[in-house]
């Protein structure tokens, strides 16, 4: 390749880079391909705050930029693929029939995977029947024109135990919930995510209040990766499984394991001051800081600032406010 045809390839690099952050590279669902190209870039940097300094940064590029041909095809790529919003596909393998005193039901395993590249965080659940009519129930009743259209497998009064049936339903249901996430009202919905997560956090929160606390972090870590991808535009909401999680490390004397996540839950609370969790997360971080060495003084700082400017009302320790999610 000659020096003309190397920098009008640099060239065209730069300005796709410069161009990476204002489109999206996702399939044009719910509608967004019709939203203007300002507001869907203000959709990304609101689902990846933590990117906010992408355009910025592009910015800084100039077709004088020392970075080689490889480097800008590396880092397009990588702007690239930031931009790409994460997708999630559920699939239903496999079920078994439960015989539990005088009740037989069947429990469907739903795999619940990110899509773009080999998800080895994939979630696994279980739903019975009854658990997928509770959701339509729900669903209806707040999205009721949007679920217009929305067929529900119907119960069949002999039958429900035969390969056939069973079969079938594996099929629906998969489709049913492939159908729910294409629509973003429904699939940002608190029933929807409550379908998909809540059964699991009350039984990591019972054992969490009964002192076990290896069990408990065991289903918390479990479902934590799954709220994370059902919550991004939303992250302030998984601060209490955060917080839960930092509680179990904490008693299980993991301190490390613990400050790391509680950085995330502080992360989460850096404009939300207000939030039950903030204050009892920030003593319970000084405490960790102290513990490991680390610095417990800007910590401080913040927790005076507070205090200061808010009037002393009483304020539940973590570990308080932990035991009291989830109790019926």
């Amino acid at each position: 390749m000659d020096q003309d045809s190397h920098c009008t390839a640099e060239r065209e690099l730069l300005e796709a880079v410069s161009r990476i952050t204002t489109f999206s590279t996702t399939s044009p669902s719910d509608k967004e391909e019709n939203q203007p190209k300002t507001e869907i870039s203000c959709q990304l940097r609101k689902e990846n705050p933590e990117k906010d300094d992408l355009q910025d940064s592009n910015a800084t590029l100039s077709p004088h930029s020392s970075m080689t041909t490889k480097e800008l095809q590396e880092y397009w790529r990588k702007e690239k693929s930031q931009c790409k919003q994460v997708k999630l596909l559920f699939e239903i393998p496999s079920t078994r029939i439960v015989e539990h005193h005088l009740s037989k039901y069947v429990m469907y395993k739903i795999i619940i995977l990110q899509t773009g590249s080999f998800d080895s965080n994939k979630s696994v659940i279980e739903r019975r029947y009854s658990d997928f009519e509770k959701l339509h129930r729900n669903l209806l009743e707040e999205f009721s024109e949007e679920m217009e259209d929305v067929t529900f497998p119907k119960k069949t009064l002999t039958g429900n135990f035969t390969e056939e049936i069973i079969n079938e339903r594996k099929l629906a249901f998969k489709d049913y919930l492939r159908l729910l996430y294409s629509m973003k009202c429904i699939r940002r919905s608190k029933k929807f995510i409550d379908f998909l997560t809540r059964p699991e956090l009350q039984e990591a929160y019972g054992c969490l209040r009964g002192g076990q606390y290896t069990k408990a972090l065991e289903i918390l870590l479990e479902v934590i990766g799954l709220q994370e991808r059902l919550t991004r535009g939303n992250p302030v909401s998984i601060v209490p499984t955060l917080c839960a999680i930092v509680v179990c490390h904490k008693d299980l004397e993991n301190p490390a394991s613990a400050f790391e996540y509680g950085e995330k839950a502080l992360s989460r609370l850096r404009v939300h001051s207000s939030h039950r969790y903030y204050i009892p997360l920030l003593e319970t971080m000084i405490t960790l800081a102290y513990e490991l060495g680390k610095d417990f003084l800007s910590l401080q700082e913040k927790l005076e600032e507070w205090k200061t400017k808010k009037d002393p009302v009483r304020v539940f320790t973590l570990k308080e406010l932990a035991v009291r999610e989830y109790v019926q």
